[in-house]
């Protein structure tokens, strides 16, 4: 960016997963899943940028533009992929949200949290310790296995059909409030999500 943007809301969209076809319908690829559904939204497409290690995309909402980025690094150095870009692009990360798949949430549900800890996601880790823990998460349920020795084979496994519908019906719901995530209406946004599941 040639100027600083002093916009309120989110500058930059940031969707969690691993690369390559073996993983792309893993659980662990929910936040991959929602930049996709946004550049669809927006009529966007994705270009690859070595020197960032992953692909962009710019879209256009009422608010102005926002960044949309998927690191193509594993997981666990997402952080490395992550700091490039916003690095080079001088990107507060207080201005930055980033989608990934929550496994304390069940398939469906979906939240948008302030800062906080990792619970123990291997990106989220790996982000805060490039970047620091003041971001945005877009928290996309994808369900637990019920055992934390199962958490890893799980969310590295497709989920079965009628859970990969909650999730998908879920991301949609998450992307139509993104008009109010950049304007930075969060409190509006979280409501609004709340509401489209019932409150609960």
């Amino acid at each position: 960016m040639s100027e600083p943007d002093t916009r309120p809301g989110i500058l930059l969209i940031a969707g969690l997963g691993n690369p390559g076809a073996r993983y792309r319908n893993n659980r662990h690829n929910a936040g991959l899943w929602f930049a996709d559904q946004l550049a669809r939204q927006y009529n966007a497409q994705f270009t690859a940028q070595s020197k960032f290690h992953g692909s962009s995309a710019r879209i256009e909402t009422a608010s102005g533009l926002v960044w949309l980025f998927k690191p193509a690094l594993f997981m666990n150095e997402s952080g490395r992929a992550l700091s490039a870009f916003v690095n080079f692009h001088k990107l507060p990360p207080a201005q930055v949200l980033i989608a990934h798949d929550e496994i304390d949430f069940e398939a469906g549900r979906v939240r948008l949290k302030n800062s906080g800890g990792t619970g123990g996601h291997n990106g989220l880790a790996d982000i805060v310790r490039c970047l620091g823990a003041d971001f945005w998460r877009l928290r996309i349920g994808v369900g637990h296995p019920g055992s934390s020795d199962r958490v890893s084979g799980y969310v590295l496994s497709d989920p079965a059909a009628d859970e990969a519908r909650l999730i998908t019906a879920a991301i949609t719901r998450a992307a139509d409030v993104i008009e109010r995530v950049a304007g930075g209406e969060f409190e509006a946004a979280m409501n609004e999500l709340h509401a489209a599941e019932g409150g609960g």
